[in-house]
Order: C-alpha cells, then sequence, then structure tokens
C-alpha cells in the first residue's frame, strides 16, 4: 500500500520534485488515476461543466461538491485530496467560508480545500488556514470571475498586471496556503511568480516553469471532442475508444449476437 501524501509533503517538493495533479470527481476514475500515482487529486468545481453539462462552474452547489468528493475518498486514494469551494460557498462573509471548508474535511474526508482570489478574499483565507484547515490558492484566470472577465482570457498580461499578480501570489503566500495555482498567465509571469513564492505553483495554461501541473482528467483523455483549449494535451483519444465500444455493443444486440452462449446461465 502506498503511503498517504500529506500538505508537507507537497511543500516539500518545491524545487526538487515536480508535483503532479489531476481532477476526478467519482469512485472508478479516482481507482484509475490513483494508480497512476498522482500527487494531488483535486475535485474541481469544474464537476458542474464535464458532470452537469454547465455552461460554466458558477452553477454547482456545495451540496453536490461534498457528494463528488465523498465518492473520490471513499476510495481512500494516496494522493492528496483537495476540494474546490464553489461559487458563493466563501465570497459572501468568513464564517461561510470557514464552515464550508470545514464541510469539506469532516462530511467528504478531504485533506484541503482551493478557493479562488487574492487580496480580495484574503480575509477568509487567514480564517479557514486558522481553523487547521490548509488552503490551495487560485490566481489567474479564475473560472468562477467568468462574467466580471468578460469570458475566459488570458490574465497577467503587462507589466501593471503582472505586478498586480504577483502582489496577491505574495499575500495569498503570507496568509498561509501551501500552494498556488496559476491558471492562463503568461508562461514569463508564472515563471517570476514561482521564483518569487517558497510555496509551489501547480500551472494549467501557464507554461512550463510551475512546480507542477493540472489538467481536467476528461480533457487529458480526449473524452470531449468540442473542447479543446490550447493549454490542453490529449494524452488519449476516449471519444472514439468509448463511442467504437457502444456501437459495437448495439450491433451485436440488433443482431442477436449478444448475449451468446457464454453470457448464459445453466439450469
Amino acid at each position: 500500500m502506498k503511503k498517504a501524501i500529506s500538505v508537507r509533503d507537497i511543500l516539500a517538493k518545491k524545487g526538487k520534485e515536480r508535483i503532479v495533479m489531476i481532477t476526478s470527481y467519482d469512485a472508478t476514475m479516482t481507482r484509475i488515476v490513483d494508480a497512476a500515482d498522482v500527487d494531488i487529486i483535486l475535485v474541481g468545481d469544474s464537476a458542474g461543466m464535464v458532470m452537469a453539462g454547465g455552461d460554466n462552474t458558477l452553477g454547482i452547489t456545495m451540496d453536490q461538491m461534498v457528494y463528488h468528493t465523498q465518492c473520490v475518498t471513499r476510495v481512500k486514494p494516496s494522493a492528496l485530496v483537495v476540494s474546490d469551494l464553489p461559487f458563493l460557498s466563501y465570497q459572501t462573509s468568513v464564517p461561510d467560508a470557514v464552515n464550508n471548508a470545514g464541510r469539506f474535511l469532516k462530511e467528504a474526508g478531504a485533506q484541503a480545500v482551493k478557493l479562488e482570489g487574492g487580496t480580495r478574499v484574503i480575509e477568509q483565507v487567514r480564517a479557514i488556514v486558522r481553523a487547521d484547515i490548509p488552503v490551495m490558492g487560485h490566481l489567474g484566470l479564475t473560472p468562477q470571475s467568468v462574467h466580471a472577465f468578460g469570458g475566459y482570457k488570458v490574465q497577467g498580461r503587462g507589466d501593471e498586471a503582472a505586478k498586480l499578480l504577483k502582489e496577491n501570489a505574495l499575500a495569498l503566500q503570507d496568509a498561509g496556503v501551501f500552494s498556488l495555482v496559476l491558471e492562463c498567465v503568461p508562461a514569463a509571469v508564472a515563471r517570476e511568480v514561482t521564483s518569487a513564492l517558497d510555496i509551489p505553483t501547480i500551472g494549467i495554461g501557464a507554461g512550463p516553469h510551475c512546480d507542477g501541473q493540472v489538467l481536467v482528467i476528461q480533457d487529458l483523455l480526449g473524452m470531449d471532442k468540442a473542447f479543446k483549449p490550447k493549454f490542453v494535451k490529449q494524452y488519449a483519444n476516449l471519444f472514439d475508444t468509448i463511442k467504437n465500444a457502444v456501437g459495437a455493443y448495439a450491433a451485436e444486440v440488433r443482431e442477436g449476437q449478444y448475449p451468446a452462449e457464454e453470457h448464459c446461465f445453466k439450469d
């Protein structure tokens, strides 16, 4: 049995070993990704899109996120399980933030939580950390701010934007986050922020200089032909693989080839 990965293990990888993070939202996929020896499983609010079919991450609720986290932690993966605090579960007040973060640990068995934003949510971050709940930060393109950004656009371009991103990263580090996701920022900016921090950065669309990388599992596996942003590398084409398998099953059922003799119980 593999040793369970802790927050301290993730911190210790800074500058020594690259960190591998992947999303998962259910037990079956968690068994697979944990067998592949990843470091962190993120139960992302991206479940609202890839699992529930939403246009963005805004609609998923705390109860739904707790459910998906429970599905993951029941497998008892060795990877560190981090749960995303969904939209309006922490922005509304410090008590809301602490209570909802606590639900992920008490009800769902996660080891840490992730939230989006910098100085505007710094009091929430400090309070969650004071409650002994590890926090992962998230800067750059923060999907819960999609309407404020006017769409899914690269962030941190230009000197002022890059400076602000770095200031927010340092503020989050000071507030106690143990790691920081950088999403859709120029590679040079991600490198500068990574060098300025004592905590590891985990990139998605942020170039090769972060301390680790994260992808949505469905994107990595090529399960949606309609979605392939610039930063995604597909390591498989499961859309066609699964479609062909289901098509073969359907054909055999219609032609009377399945079930065959070997699939039948005897008297």
